[in-house]
């Protein structure tokens, strides 16, 4: 493992814009080579010790031992991302976004650099500690078996949702799933949740085409949710738990009256086919 983080944000540049993806600007910083068939993706953002003692509990456990780590920040300002903290806990490299957006921003960012590097699979846990990173390996079981698009589920049996907040359990028992499952014509039970994992076939199939600068906010997650169905990809659940704390704010970046409309609005035009390729609209 280097010593020093290389910057290799001017190489990849080219090999986006020749592809024809939309990447937000960032940086890089390099820590190791590739070594790994897949990718485990941790978006943060000013995550605090949470991001830290999730990076030691990856790396006590050896539960990514078949991924190479790749962090993406959002904009921390909080000092949580150190390279000499990440360097020791074995994170591969740490992306920054500088551009404009948010979550899905951030994501086209890890995901362009993952595909680009040669990821066969991409594993996406978010960086606030609520999700079982014991259950990674699963993930990466569910890829080698052939599975496209595995989505974490604390519903299913062997899954667990601790002091899950009451509105947020209604909202995705009783709107976001059902939405996300009929505009996917695949029955899935947790649909918000940012712990999930995705085939490199998946992704560059030219149907989906999720380097577009539509997405921004929380569009992309819910696109690749409904598209694997609706193309006849394998998907599955895995169960894991996800667990919010008891005494302490809920690590979100989803509040407010406006952020809820939001999300309304997302499921409304993944239902309608709005975030489709204009290619493979009829």
């Amino acid at each position: 493992m280097s010593e020093q983080p290389t910057n290799t944000h001017a190489a990849r540049t080219h090999d986006y814009a020749a592809r024809g993806w939309i990447v937000p600007a960032m940086t890089v910083e390099t820590f190791a080579p590739k070594q790994q068939g897949h990718a485990l993706i941790i978006p943060v953002i000013n995550e605090g010790q949470r991001i830290r003692r999730q990076i030691a509990q990856i790396a006590e456990g050896q539960h990514a031992r078949r991924c190479d780590i790749i962090i993406v920040d959002g904009g921390s300002t909080d000092g949580s991302l150190a390279p000499e903290v990440l360097h020791a806990a074995g994170v591969r490299a740490l992306l920054t976004k500088t551009g404009p957006g948010k979550l899905s921003a951030q994501l086209r960012c890890a995901y362009a650099y993952a595909l680009a590097e040669g990821y066969e699979g991409l594993i996406t846990i978010d960086g606030n500690g609520k999700d079982s990173v014991e259950t990674i390996p699963a993930f990466n079981a569910a890829l080698d078996a052939g599975v496209d698009y595995a989505q974490a589920s604390r519903f299913i049996v062997g899954g667990k949702g601790v002091n899950t907040p009451a509105l947020r359990l209604i909202a995705i028992r009783a709107i976001h799933a059902p939405v996300l499952s009929l505009a996917g014509r695949r029955w899935l039970t947790d649909t918000t949740q940012g712990y999930r994992a995705y085939s490199a076939r998946y992704l560059l199939d030219p149907r989906v085409q999720p380097f577009r600068d539509i997405f921004v906010s929380y569009e992309l997650l819910a696109y690749l949710t409904a598209r694997a169905g609706q193309l006849g990809y394998r998907v599955l659940e895995i169960p894991t738990t996800r667990a919010y704390p008891a005494n302490e704010p809920v690590p979100t970046k989803i509040g407010g009256l406006k952020a809820y409309s939001d999300l309304m609005s997302v499921l409304w035009k993944t239902l309608s086919g709005a975030f489709d390729p204009p290619s493979t609209r009829p």
